[in-house]
Protein backbone atom coordinates (compact mmCIF):
# COMPACT_ATOMS: atom_id res chain seq x y z
CA UNK A 1 0.00 0.00 0.00
CA UNK A 2 1.11 3.54 -0.68
CA UNK A 3 -0.56 6.58 0.84
CA UNK A 4 -2.31 8.84 -1.72
CA UNK A 5 -0.61 11.94 -3.17
CA UNK A 6 -3.46 14.15 -1.91
CA UNK A 7 -2.62 13.08 1.64
CA UNK A 8 1.05 13.83 0.99
CA UNK A 9 0.18 17.37 -0.08
CA UNK A 10 -2.03 17.85 2.99
CA UNK A 11 0.69 16.51 5.28
CA UNK A 12 3.31 18.75 3.69
CA UNK A 13 1.27 21.87 4.49
CA UNK A 14 -0.59 20.94 7.69
CA UNK A 15 0.79 17.88 9.48
CA UNK A 16 4.55 18.09 8.84
CA UNK A 17 4.99 21.53 10.48
CA UNK A 18 3.32 20.14 13.60
CA UNK A 19 5.32 16.89 13.56
CA UNK A 20 8.59 18.83 13.21
CA UNK A 21 8.04 20.01 16.78
CA UNK A 22 8.17 16.53 18.34
CA UNK A 23 9.45 14.03 15.74
CA UNK A 24 13.18 14.54 16.54
CA UNK A 25 12.50 13.71 20.20
CA UNK A 26 9.95 10.86 20.13
CA UNK A 27 10.89 7.52 18.52
CA UNK A 28 10.08 5.80 16.27
CA UNK A 29 9.73 9.20 14.61
CA UNK A 30 12.77 11.10 13.36
CA UNK A 31 13.67 13.95 11.03
CA UNK A 32 15.45 13.41 7.72
CA UNK A 33 17.55 16.42 6.69
CA UNK A 34 18.55 16.57 3.04
CA UNK A 35 19.33 18.96 0.21
CA UNK A 36 17.27 19.23 -2.97
CA UNK A 37 19.18 17.91 -5.96
CA UNK A 38 17.79 20.61 -8.29
CA UNK A 39 17.21 23.56 -5.94
CA UNK A 40 20.06 23.10 -3.46
CA UNK A 41 17.53 24.02 -0.76
CA UNK A 42 17.66 22.32 2.66
CA UNK A 43 14.63 20.23 3.66
CA UNK A 44 13.55 18.53 6.88
CA UNK A 45 11.03 15.66 6.67
CA UNK A 46 9.40 13.75 9.57
CA UNK A 47 9.62 9.96 9.07
CA UNK A 48 9.20 6.63 10.86
CA UNK A 49 12.76 5.44 11.54
CA UNK A 50 13.73 2.23 13.30
CA UNK A 51 17.31 1.84 14.53
CA UNK A 52 19.13 -1.40 15.21
CA UNK A 53 22.79 -1.06 16.15
CA UNK A 54 24.34 1.09 13.38
CA UNK A 55 21.55 0.51 10.83
CA UNK A 56 18.39 2.54 10.22
CA UNK A 57 15.19 1.47 8.49
CA UNK A 58 12.82 4.19 7.28
CA UNK A 59 9.40 3.06 6.12
CA UNK A 60 8.51 4.72 2.80
CA UNK A 61 4.85 5.51 3.40
CA UNK A 62 4.56 7.42 0.09
CA UNK A 63 6.67 5.04 -1.97
CA UNK A 64 10.17 5.00 -3.34
CA UNK A 65 9.76 7.78 -5.92
CA UNK A 66 9.23 10.76 -3.59
CA UNK A 67 11.55 13.74 -4.00
CA UNK A 68 13.25 13.26 -0.65
CA UNK A 69 14.10 9.61 -1.37
CA UNK A 70 15.53 10.53 -4.78
CA UNK A 71 17.49 13.39 -3.16
CA UNK A 72 19.13 11.23 -0.48
CA UNK A 73 19.95 8.48 -2.96
CA UNK A 74 21.53 10.97 -5.36
CA UNK A 75 23.57 12.53 -2.54
CA UNK A 76 24.61 9.17 -1.08
CA UNK A 77 23.99 10.38 2.47
CA UNK A 78 21.69 12.52 4.62
CA UNK A 79 21.20 13.81 8.13
CA UNK A 80 18.90 12.18 10.68
CA UNK A 81 17.76 13.51 14.05
CA UNK A 82 16.33 10.86 16.36
CA UNK A 83 15.97 10.99 20.15
CA UNK A 84 17.67 14.42 20.06
CA UNK A 85 20.83 12.91 18.53
CA UNK A 86 22.26 13.91 15.16
CA UNK A 87 23.48 11.26 12.75
CA UNK A 88 24.82 11.04 9.24
CA UNK A 89 23.24 8.17 7.29
CA UNK A 90 25.37 6.73 4.50
CA UNK A 91 24.65 4.27 1.72
CA UNK A 92 20.88 4.81 1.48
CA UNK A 93 19.17 2.07 -0.52
CA UNK A 94 15.56 1.15 -1.14
CA UNK A 95 14.50 -2.43 -0.44
CA UNK A 96 11.17 -4.29 -0.52
CA UNK A 97 9.20 -4.15 2.72
CA UNK A 98 9.70 -7.88 3.27
CA UNK A 99 13.51 -7.67 3.09
CA UNK A 100 15.34 -9.62 5.82
CA UNK A 101 17.67 -6.59 6.21
CA UNK A 102 15.01 -4.44 7.92
CA UNK A 103 15.35 -3.63 11.61
CA UNK A 104 13.33 -6.12 13.67
CA UNK A 105 11.00 -3.43 15.03
CA UNK A 106 10.22 -2.23 11.48
CA UNK A 107 9.22 -5.58 10.00
CA UNK A 108 5.53 -5.54 10.97
CA UNK A 109 4.74 -1.87 10.20
CA UNK A 110 6.73 -2.12 6.94
CA UNK A 111 4.44 -4.86 5.64
CA UNK A 112 1.70 -2.24 5.24
CA UNK A 113 3.83 -0.51 2.60
CA UNK A 114 5.81 -1.47 -0.50
CA UNK A 115 9.34 -0.49 0.46
CA UNK A 116 11.76 0.89 3.02
CA UNK A 117 14.99 2.85 2.95
CA UNK A 118 18.03 1.35 4.67
CA UNK A 119 21.24 3.08 5.63
CA UNK A 120 24.21 3.02 8.00
CA UNK A 121 24.27 5.45 10.96
CA UNK A 122 27.32 7.51 11.82
CA UNK A 123 26.96 9.71 14.89
CA UNK A 124 27.85 13.37 14.25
Amino acid sequence: MRLPKALARFNKVVTNPIQRQWAPHLPPFAMVEHVGRKTGKKYSIPVLAFVERDKVTIILTYGRHTDWVRNVQAAGSFGLIRKDRHYRVTGPRVVPSDSPDLARAAKIPALLFESALLGTLIED
